[in-house]
C-alpha cells in the first residue's frame, strides 16, 4: 500500500513518524512544518494565503476555488496511486471549519477506497465505510463514533463498555459518544454507510 504523508497549516503538535518510501506533501503553511522537522517534501502546494510568500518550485492555486489547500494534497496523492493517507497539522488549530473540512477529507478518501487519518497529539481520527476496524485488547482510554452523512446501518460495536448489535446510528443523535475500551479486542463494522471514528492516538492504527 502506497502512503502518502500531508503536513497541512495547523498547529502541529503531535509526534511525527514519515513511512519510508512515502510522498510528503507540504500543503501551504504546512512547509513551516517540514522545514522544522528536516522534512524533504516531494510536492509543495497551495495557494499561500497561510504560508505568506510563494516557496521556490511550488505547485501554486489561487484563493478563490474549490478545494482546500489539504483536498488538493489528498488528489495529488490519490493520482500518484496513494492508498493511505496521514495528516498532520489538521485537527488542532484556530479554525474548526478546516478541523471539520478535514474530516470531510476523509470521508472523500473512503468514498475513493482510500484510508486516511488525522493526527493530533492525542487523538487520532478515521472514517470506516462499509467496512470494519479492530482494535486489540491492549488498547484503553475512549472511543468515540458519529454517523458522517446518511444513516449507517449495520453498526456493531463489540468488545466496548457500550456494545450495539446490528444497529442505526443517525447524523441526528451522538449515540456513540464517549464509549471506552476494556481490555477485549474491540471491533467496529458498519455494513451500509460510513462512520467518522476517534480514539486516543497512544492505541495506534486499528486493523482494517
Amino acid at each position: 500500500m502506497k502512503r502518502c504523508v500531508i503536513f497541512c497549516a495547523g498547529e502541529l503538535d503531535a509526534p511525527v513518524t514519515v513511512p519510508d518510501g512515502a510522498l510528503v506533501i507540504a500543503a501551504d503553511g504546512g512547509l513551516q512544518h517540514t522545514k522544522k522537522l528536516g522534512v524533504q517534501p516531494d510536492v509543495i502546494l497551495g495557494d499561500f494565503d497561510s504560508l505568506g510568500y510563494t516557496p521556490q518550485g511550488a505547485e501554486v492555486f489561487p484563493v478563490e476555488k474549490d478545494d482546500s489547500d489539504s483536498m488538493l494534497a489528498v488528489r495529488r496523492g490519490l493520482a500518484e496511486g496513494c492508498e493511505e493517507f496521514i495528516f498532520y497539522g489538521a485537527l488542532a488549530g484556530k479554525r474548526l471549519d478546516h478541523t471539520v473540512a478535514n474530516f470531510q477529507t476523509l470521508q472523500f478518501l473512503a468514498d475513493r477506497g482510500a484510508v486516511g487519518y488525522l493526527l493530533g497529539k492525542d487523538t487520532a481520527v478515521t472514517v470506516v465505510k462499509n467496512g470494519k476496524l479492530v482494535f486489540p485488547g491492549t488498547a484503553t482510554g475512549t472511543l468515540s463514533v458519529f454517523c458522517m452523512g446518511s444513516d449507517a446501518s449495520g453498526v456493531t460495536l463489540q468488545g466496548f463498555k457500550y456494545e450495539l448489535n446490528d444497529g442505526v446510528l443517525t447524523a441526528g443523535h451522538p449515540l456513540g459518544l464517549s464509549n471506552a475500551f476494556v481490555g477485549k479486542t474491540a471491533e467496529i463494522e458498519v455494513k451500509d454507510g460510513s462512520l467518522l471514528v476517534l480514539w486516543d492516538r497512544i492505541n495506534g492504527f486499528p486493523i482494517r
